[in-house]
């Protein structure tokens, strides 16, 4: 009598509906931010759900194709205290790690890195690596692949 094996590269039923309800939910809010708010995400830009993009000024958000925007990050285009609203685009290829903010009027360049926790206040030159509040050029000349993945190359350090 054969008995079941266990397959860890399969995920459980539970979990293959859990990520298909992630999913849905993820078309659902890229649907109402491109054709109902007005925001530019190309069509390959893939964010968290806990992604906070500033409705204020939806038309001023643009982010281009290949694009990681991981949890908590907040993407402005205005602030209040100074009465300022401003375009924020954000480049191909790029990743934004977790807890991030992209200030209003800050462009970041194609294969660019937001390290995690950072504060982006000035553009960021294409293929940089930010991080800090506020964030400062970290290396340069990087190169990224698809979804802001740093391509082979020496290690950061």
């Amino acid at each position: 009598m054969g008995s079941k094996r266990y397959d860890a590269r399969r995920p459980s039923v539970l979990r293959r509906v859990a990520l298909l309800g992630r999913d849905s939910l993820l078309s659902i809010k890229r649907f109402y931010y491109v054709n109902v708010r007005g925001m530019n995400i190309h069509p390959t830009v893939r964010f968290s759900l806990s992604t906070k993009f500033d409705e204020t000024n939806p038309k001023g958000i643009y982010v281009d194709e290949q694009t990681m925007i991981t949890f908590g990050v907040a993407i402005l285009t205005h602030d209040m205290s100074r009465a300022f609203h401003s375009d924020t685009r954000i480049g191909k290829r790029c990743f934004i790690g977790a807890r991030s903010i992209i200030m209003p009027g800050v462009s970041v360049g194609d294969n660019c890195i937001i390290g995690a926790g950072s504060v982006v206040t000035k553009d960021v030159s294409p293929g940089c690596l930010v991080a800090g509040n506020p964030a400062e050029v970290v290396r340069t000349g990087i190169r990224t692949r698809a979804y802001g993945i740093l391509e082979s190359g020496p290690a950061l350090h």
